[in-house]
């Protein structure tokens, strides 16, 4: 759908802006919105930055506990991520509450519509700037005097509401077609799950004698397979090992965006190693070299809400070192190959088992026994285990092929919302007629 142009423009006197409608005005954003400092620790309602979904600006309640003072925020008021903005964290408060950790909270003045405000501060062009002018090198930050003098195009406020009402209205359209794309990605990944823990279970034949393992999750299983403890399938099992502790290298060493040595962390493992993750100078990689990757070996998280989550090391990589927070494990491959023993460590009976370890403390965190003792289930010969290999790699390429395509589309509407937003609220559209004032 195409939008209509102001009737007449002028020259911002910003680049970045270029022209604006004629009757809009440029302001500095202090003038628009009025930083809050006052420290409270009410605890009635906090919000951190774990809170606010980026970009869109929705609040996500978490259980996690707060403590120290915070910023009291009011309902109507907009908390700013000013710890790397480039994750555009800008929440508009529905109720009065706590805003802690790094924020930059924030009061609209008379004439200033909040909602207007926040999508101001969602468009792509102010988020990159801001990101642009931050200070600390591993945690970014930007200041109050960066960000208040930041000019913004201001509308009247009437036509504030209006642009408002007509993002809520279009922007719930897209993220509806997200939703449903996003549903239809659980789906096909659970589909593609149960394949998985059926082939790794139950084998390929459905002829095939069947045995009771003796093991309630895995119920029957091929007769000829071998029920086996995960620490008798290894033939190592390590985790971050250096000449010091990761604090001091975190302390001492820059992260670079390419360099000697790429180190794997906890994040990059969530991301299944697909990002462009950081890299440390020949230095800091022979400090590390006591836990060098070569690809190949399988990895999985042992701390936090991913415990248990585990992957392959792309081979071909070049230089890599494990980071703290997981297991790097090899498996003994006269008995299973590490391709073979990721899927059993994915099944959902052994993901089950490790979510129980993990959460029997307040903060879930794997120890190498708990790895060890899950059981599962392999059959005897690597031939076998490679026949399962062949058939759920033809198997997942259809399911694989359509969870792309979902996430494609994905990434074309929130691509669609930022620029929807970026042109209503610089006046590049005008969608006065779509959104009129009197009902705004």
């Amino acid at each position: 759908m195409s939008f209509p142009r102001y009737p007449e423009y002028k020259d911002s006197g910003v680049e970045w802006l270029g022209q604006v409608p004629a009757h809009w005005d440029v302001k500095r954003l202090k003038y628009n919105l009025r930083l809050l400092t006052e420290k409270t620790d009410r605890r009635a309602n906090p919000v951190a930055l774990e809170n606010i979904e980026g970009w869109s600006g929705r609040f996500l309640p978490t259980e996690t506990e707060f403590e120290g003072e915070g910023i009291a925020f009011d309902k109507g008021d907009i908390l700013f991520g000013k710890l790397r903005p480039y994750l555009a964290k800008a929440l508009l408060a529905e109720t009065a509450g706590e805003a802690v950790g790094d924020f930059h909270v924030m009061r609209p003045e008379a004439g200033v519509h909040a909602r207007f405000a926040q999508y101001e501060i969602l468009n792509r062009s102010f988020i990159d700037i801001v990101d642009g002018s931050t200070f600390g090198s591993k945690m970014p930050r930007a200041s109050w005097e960066f960000v208040g003098s930041m000019p913004l195009p201001t509308p009247p406020y009437a036509e504030q509401t209006a642009i408002a009402t007509f993002l809520d209205r279009e922007t719930a359209k897209i993220d509806a077609l997200v939703a449903e794309q996003e549903k239809l990605i659980a789906l096909l990944q659970e589909k593609r799950q149960a394949v998985i823990s059926h082939a790794v279970t139950k084998g390929l034949d459905p002829n095939v004698p069947m045995k009771d393992s003796g093991v309630e999750w895995l119920g029957e299983v091929p007769g000829h397979w071998e029920v086996k403890q995960i620490k008798h399938l290894l033939s190592l099992l390590t985790d971050y090992t250096s000449n010091g502790s990761f604090a001091s290298l975190a302390e001492n060493v820059s992260y670079l965006s390419q360099g000697y040595s790429r180190l794997v962390r906890l994040t990059d493992l969530r991301d299944d190693l697909s990002n462009d993750g950081i890299f440390v100078d020949e230095n800091a990689h022979q400090y590390l070299s006591k836990s060098e990757l070569f690809g190949g070996e399988v990895l999985i998280a042992n701390v936090g809400a991913y415990a248990g989550y585990a992957c392959l090391m792309p081979r071909g990589h070049g230089k890599a070192t494990l980071g703290p927070n997981m297991y790097l494990i090899n498996f003994n491959k006269q008995k299973i190959s590490n391709e073979y023993g990721l899927l059993c460590l994915m099944s959902p009976g052994i993901q089950e088992q490790l979510k129980i370890a993990s959460t029997s403390t307040a903060q879930p965190k794997l120890n190498k026994d708990n790895v060890k003792s899950c059981t599962t289930v392999i059959p005897p010969t690597l031939e076998e285990q490679d026949e399962i290999l062949r058939f759920l790699s033809i198997r997942n390429l259809e399911s694989d092929r359509l969870i792309n395509e979902a996430q494609h589309a994905i990434n074309l509407l929130k691509e669609r919302r930022t620029a929807l937003i970026s042109a209503a609220v610089t006046g590049q559209i005008d969608v006065r007629s779509l959104a009129p004032v009197d009902t705004a």
